[in-house]
């Protein structure tokens, strides 16, 4: 018979349940449980109550002396964690006053972090991984999604994906893999964007499947990216083969949210340039509209309209895009915090951005929330007030932090 184990009494418990996918959120609809509990077995939420009402039920109490706050372990939606070299030199160039177009042009900028990823082995990329994704969990994310997209070959991207298959056996975290062959044509290609593309998806795509790499397909459109019409075939092959299609989109130029409205995607993610024109479509559709603001932070560019997103009934995601690039800082919370401050954002908005709503940009439904059934993932804070969470925009670390209902930090 499986043990209950019981966590608490915390001075609040969030479990993020029971709010709505889309649209604007107000503090007033958060469920706050004070001196609350957590009662887990098999990895999985059983319970959350008063902890008087849920110790009848307990076989095993983990006490907590102090005030604190749980709630469900953070989901980083969107992350270029698997990588070589360092772009510091782009930092100082671009704080210099160079764009991030002209950085690219001049050799810096995302191929020069592709010379280095392949020059590293898989062994190195992989202890990188884990490297940066316990700065993450020590931070409280306990589902963190990956991108290749730094190898643009067959052989490479192969490369990238495998040491994440094998980074995620080494880390306490969930790390959920995606493919991203679409993020810049290689300069070594010697052919057309088009058939780059093609040569990715008529060969690349099959081995993703034979090797159970990947369920999930990115692409960046934009400007020294592709273009919609390039990577329209590509898309629609990854859709016929039932691979779930995410999308780079708006983020210096617009198209992209389109495309991937088009196409299903789960999620359109960057934003920074979209329009009225694309926040309707986006809030008109099912696919997640995923803000990156360790973007904005990193290139010193507008946010995405976070709030527009909102009150036009868009689902609104948050995620850190942690790059060597243009997003090197990598601290989700502190960065939805800061998004919050500029675009206006409640508490019930940007913790739904972090936790639910990022758990359905990654189509996964069985976390991100504490019920029953759902993942046993907590983040823990050492305050008696939640709202000092966003308030110390990341100075705040959480003092503990489980998955599947083990104790990891």
């Amino acid at each position: 018979m499986s043990t209950k184990l019981l966590i608490g009494p915390f001075t609040q418990v969030l479990p993020m349940s029971g709010l709505p996918l889309k649209g604007a959120l107000k503090d007033e609809a958060l469920a706050v449980v004070e001196n609350g509990g957590v009662l887990i077995s098999e990895g999985q939420v059983l319970k959350v109550d008063t902890f008087t009402n849920l110790l009848p039920d307990a076989d095993k109490v983990q006490q907590v002396e102090k005030d604190a706050v749980c709630l469900p372990g953070f989901v980083d939606a969107h992350t270029h964690i698997c990588f070589g070299g360092s772009r510091a030199r782009d930092y100082a160039l671009r704080n210099s006053g160079k764009t991030y177009l002209e950085i690219a042009r001049s050799g810096g900028g995302i191929w020069d972090t592709v010379l280095n990823t392949r020059r590293a082995t898989e062994d190195t990329l992989a202890r990188g991984i884990v490297l940066r994704a316990e700065k993450h969990l020590q931070l409280g994310v306990t589902t963190l999604e990956v991108k290749s997209g730094y190898g643009l070959s067959v052989e490479e991207e192969l490369k990238m994906l495998s040491a994440i298959k094998r980074a995620h056996l080494e880390t306490a975290q969930d790390l959920v893999p995606t493919c991203l062959a679409a993020h810049i044509p290689p300069k070594d290609f010697k052919g057309s964007p088009d058939l780059y593309l093609q040569e990715m998806s008529q060969t690349l795509f099959p081995q993703l499947r034979a090797e159970k790499l990947t369920q999930r397909i990115d692409a960046f459109v934009e400007e020294g990216a592709f273009s919609p019409k390039e990577i329209e075939s590509y898309l629609n092959t990854a859709s016929q083969m039932g691979f779930d299609i995410t999308v780079h989109a708006d983020q210096f130029s617009t198209g992209g949210s389109a495309i991937a409205v088009k196409y299903k995607a789960v999620s359109a993610d960057h934003l920074e340039a979209s329009t009225a024109k694309e926040i309707e479509l986006l809030a008109r559709s099912h696919t997640i509209a995923t803000a990156l603001p360790g973007a904005s932070i990193g290139l010193g560019s507008d946010f995405a309209p976070a709030r527009k997103l909102l009150d036009a009934g868009a689902c609104l995601a948050i995620a850190s895009d942690h790059n060597p690039g243009s997003a090197p800082m990598g601290h989700l919370l502190a960065q939805a915090s800061i998004l919050g401050t500029f675009q206006k954002l409640s508490n019930a908005e940007v913790l739904a951005g972090i936790t639910f709503r990022a758990a359905a940009a990654l189509k996964l439904d069985d976390r991100g929330v504490l019920e029953p059934g759902k993942k046993a993932d907590l983040v823990i804070f050492p305050t008696g007030n939640y709202q000092e969470i966003t308030y110390q925009q990341g100075q705040l670390h959480p003092c503990g932090v489980w998955k599947n209902g083990l104790k990891v930090v």
